[in-house]
């Protein structure tokens, strides 16, 4: 019998997400305008916009593809997380994706959407999985970096820009992915770190 993922310790942290995504898209065009990853007005020092360029979207459809993304990571991987944590982890590859996006994609100006967080969250909870040894981990690690591949080598579909009404950015979907990786080897290795230096004291 199919078991979900409901105690509200699951639950909440991509519900957070998902509804702080929702009422921004209520108040568009002015939130994309406001809060929208723009290279020009972060050079500005809108700095803001490093996080918030990942929670508004292009239209109805960019929003509905990203909540059934989050919803994906919520079944997959929603017993990995406590609502800090989620939070947390979903942050920090909102970072590393915006900051991925400016430092190493110059020609990158306008950004928005979940989608490069969401590949970093998925990259974590597949990274969480190798190291509690569930087997399925390793063929979602490799699921997603072969996909992060194949789009930079092959660009993304084009009835996928037509849908959302804008090109899609296949590189924050490759640093987001990094970003998962990195921050999850960070997380799980300076705790390890520590309890070997308190050991040797």
């Amino acid at each position: 019998m199919l078991s979900l993922p409901l105690s509200l310790k699951y639950s909440a942290g991509p519900l957070i997400i998902g509804v702080t995504a929702l009422v921004l898209f209520l108040f568009e065009p002015a939130s994309n305008a406001l809060l929208a990853y723009d290279r020009y007005a972060l050079q500005g020092w809108e700095t803001w916009r490093v996080i918030t360029g990942n929670f508004v979207h292009t239209n109805g459809y960019h929003l509905l593809l990203n909540l059934a993304g989050l919803t994906l990571l919520w079944l997959l991987f929603a017993e990995h997380f406590s609502i800090f944590r989620f939070i947390k982890v979903f942050i920090w590859c909102c970072l590393g994706t915006s900051l991925g996006i400016y430092w190493y994609s110059p020609d990158l100006i306008w950004y928005a959407g979940l989608s490069g967080a969401l590949h970093g969250v998925f990259a974590w909870g597949a990274c969480r999985d190798v190291t509690k040894n569930i087997v399925s981990g390793w063929l979602l690690l490799l699921g997603v970096l072969v996909k992060v591949i194949y789009e930079q080598l092959a660009g993304s579909a084009t009835s996928m820009a037509e849908l959302i009404d804008a090109n899609v950015a296949v590189d924050a979907h490759l640093y987001g992915t990094l970003s998962g990786i990195l921050l999850f080897a960070a997380m799980y290795t300076i705790p390890l770190m520590k309890r070997q230096i308190h050991r040797s004291d």
